[in-house]
């Protein structure tokens, strides 16, 4: 017979608004609720649930921090808590976080960005049409702006890898993409700035979008993806492992 005090621990018990949310994804996750829908007022889903208003308000702040949930102020039919039916920001945020507190290194955020826009690029030279090629050009047309700073550089260079993404049609992976950039964007405007002379790299940059584009363009997935796993990789070991490797 089993030792009763071998390493056993008592059962913890879940939170009031542990609780609540365990009971939402269950819905959820049966197909009982579903993007678009409301939930019940506040009011009558803190009966329903035998809960506190206070504790039902703290399992949907939390649920909105996910990105799962928006609660719209005022009453009637657009009031209340209602599931959003496009990805939140829950993703980006949680990231930014883990990334600023040193969570995941640099090699971490090379391999995964290699994972995702190599993929991204050579899917894109087979699936991507003309609008996505007219708009990928457009990008790097502002980006070729004389007057412009490192900052809005920087936002524009994630705006052309995530159009990339999104001219695949997979919206899972230009989420992903979308939300890894946004939060190690902070990152890398730090990182420009304290180049010697960030206009020089910018050009080689600027550069290499272009031929990133045109093997696009020519429906040459291959040398899309070998160029784009060249880009992220030199300016990698270029600005980061030449120098600034404990930044995160």
């Amino acid at each position: 017979m089993a030792d009763v005090n071998d390493g056993w621990e008592p059962v913890q018990r879940l939170r009031t608004y542990e609780q609540v949310m365990a009971q939402i994804e269950e819905r959820i996750l049966d197909g009982r609720l579903k993007a678009g829908d409301h939930l019940p007022s506040e009011r009558d889903l803190a009966v329903s649930l035998g809960v506190s208003r206070p504790s039902l308000r703290e399992s949907l702040r939390v649920l909105e921090a996910l990105g799962v949930v928006e609660i719209r102020r005022g009453g009637g039919s657009d009031g209340g808590a209602v599931l959003l039916s496009t990805p939140g920001d829950g993703m980006v945020n949680l990231l930014k976080l883990q990334i600023a507190l040193a969570h995941f290194n640099w090699d971490d955020v090379l391999e995964t960005r290699l994972s995702l826009e190599v993929w991204s690029v050579e899917e894109a030279a087979y699936r991507s049409n003309a609008d996505d090629h007219r708009e990928l050009l457009a990008i790097l047309d502002q980006m070729d702006d004389p007057g412009i700073d490192s900052s809005e550089f920087n936002r524009l260079d994630a705006a052309f890898h995530m159009r990339i993404a999104e001219s695949t049609g997979n919206a899972l992976t230009a989420h992903f993409m979308g939300s890894l950039r946004t939060a190690i964007h902070r990152q890398m405007v730090q990182m420009y700035a304290e180049l010697e002379d960030w206009h020089e790299t910018a050009k080689t940059v600027r550069a290499e979008h272009r031929e990133i584009l045109q093997a696009i363009i020519q429906r040459d997935g291959q040398a899309a993806a070998s160029l784009v796993r060249m880009h992220i990789a030199d300016f990698y070991n270029m600005n980061i492992r030449g120098g600034n490797a404990d930044r995160t």
